[in-house]
């Protein structure tokens, strides 16, 4: 016999539990029921030999904002994925080049992640920099456009990225006011 069933025997449970756990503070515990793994990476492959699997999991609730001009509604948001590497660097501005796409899974081609490939050698301008002036250690981004994708909280983005690379992200959210556009 459940909690349920000694607390209320005879109810219909299903229908009052929620309501009225909510006006009592009472916590029922169901013991046939189990959580669902929020992170659960069974669809994806494992990472190759000399790459990362880099995962992204989204969080389902953020603070909201205080300023009214940027919407709380995720569906207006976005996610920068951001492919990069720690490299000591000098004063000049350095990047790489790298390809950086979707592709669908084997086993379940529903669920797509993405791949970085063709990882090109570091570049970068050639300021003088001041004399002495130690090399610090920075992250140094992908060159090319930002690789933004809808904010999705069901499913994690998933990178495969060849080792020394690693994987940032950047939350993206849209002001509420919407714009007229010009018609000629």
């Amino acid at each position: 016999m459940s909690v349920r069933q000694r607390v209320f025997p005879g109810l219909a449970v299903a229908a009052l539990a929620a309501p009225l756990a909510a006006v009592l503070g009472v916590v029922f515990a169901a013991p046939e029921t189990r959580a669902i793994p929020r992170l659960d990476l069974t669809p994806f492959p494992p990472a190759a030999p000399g790459e990362t699997r880099w995962v992204i999991q989204l969080p389902g609730l953020l603070p909201s904002s205080s300023d009214q001009a940027i919407s709380g509604n995720p569906r207006d948001w976005r996610v920068q994925v951001i492919v990069g590497q720690l490299a000591k660097v000098d004063c000049n501005m350095h990047s790489f080049s790298a390809q950086l796409r979707i592709e669908k899974g084997k086993a379940d081609p529903v669920v797509p992640y993405l791949r970085v490939s063709d990882v090109g050698p570091m570049a970068s301008t050639r300021m003088a920099c001041p004399a002495g002036e130690p090399l610090q250690e920075k992250f140094v981004a992908m060159a090319g456009r930002p690789f933004v994708m809808p904010y999705n909280v069901s499913r994690p983005i998933v990178v495969y990225a060849p080792k020394p690379l690693v994987v940032r992200w950047k939350l993206w959210k849209a002001e509420t006011q919407e714009r007229p556009a010009a018609s000629y």
